[in-house]
């Protein structure tokens, strides 16, 4: 089969009578104002500031591919938030309807803020005398307690992600420098040479927005928009601080 786009090419929403747009998180402007969303290309990047929905956008997206709501695969799912197990996602996924060009035979939905209770899943498992330390043969071979935060998310993305996978990454750069994020770009890349691999990234990352060819949509003025790079928030302020760090840090602490 030869795809001329991404597995996944659409994302219907279809808001009916029953939505309480007083409650969350229809409420948000972002979720008010969304539409069918359209995926061209193999990487989508979603951006906008804290608050704006990106996240709950992106849960919800995860929880209708069939990924647990605190990260993980089909077949690797954990909760142990309160605050997670909630139903939002929930709510805002049933409204939701993929149209798959060739469903994936991979997929992951990886979640920085809750990364330690992966690590604490799979050290659990380890000590299963059935498993033992197999349970770390697709995260590096050895726990990933026992590596500092930002090698464990590089040795999750070495090591766990195959090709023609549906991935899912919310902030996946909040524990890697910039050179650890170009590591990470070149692993996207490297794994998108597979045209049956699809990524939905939500980050703050002027760096991995740059990605080649990638969408952008921006959460920003409270509707659902595809924007160029250059027009982010992230990639204008960090040019403008990088270009006169004088100038803002005076106008910052004056």
């Amino acid at each position: 089969m030869i795809l001329d786009g991404p597995i996944l090419d659409k994302i219907k929403i279809n808001f009916n009578e029953d939505v309480d747009y007083e409650i969350y998180p229809f409420k948000l402007d972002i979720i008010k104002n969304l539409k069918d969303i359209t995926l061209k290309s193999q990487v989508t990047f979603i951006v906008g500031e804290n608050g704006t929905g990106k996240s709950t956008l992106l849960e919800a997206i995860a929880t209708k591919a069939g990924f647990g709501k605190e990260g993980g695969s089909k077949d690797v799912s954990f909760e142990t938030s309160d605050a997670i197990n909630g139903v939002q996602s929930d709510d805002l996924a049933k409204h939701m309807l993929f149209s798959w060009r060739k469903k994936p035979r991979d997929g992951y939905f990886f979640r920085a803020e809750s990364f330690f209770n992966l690590a604490n899943f799979f050290d659990d498992l380890s000590k299963d005398p059935w498993v033992g330390k197999k349970a770390f043969d697709s995260y590096g071979g050895k726990s990933l307690h026992e590596q500092s935060h930002g090698e464990s998310f590089l040795s999750f993305f070495n090591n766990r992600l195959g090709g023609g996978g549906f991935y899912i990454f919310d902030e996946p750069e909040a524990a890697l420098s910039p050179q650890r994020q170009l590591s990470l770009m070149k692993i996207i890349h490297d794994l998108c040479k597979n045209p049956e691999s699809q990524f939905i990234i939500a980050t703050h990352s002027p760096i991995l927005l740059a990605y080649p060819g990638a969408e952008i949509y921006s959460c920003d003025e409270g509707v659902f928009e595809s924007i160029e790079y250059k027009q982010t928030k992230h990639y204008e302020i960090t040019k403008g601080f990088l270009d006169n760090p004088e100038l803002y840090l005076k106008h910052l602490l004056s």
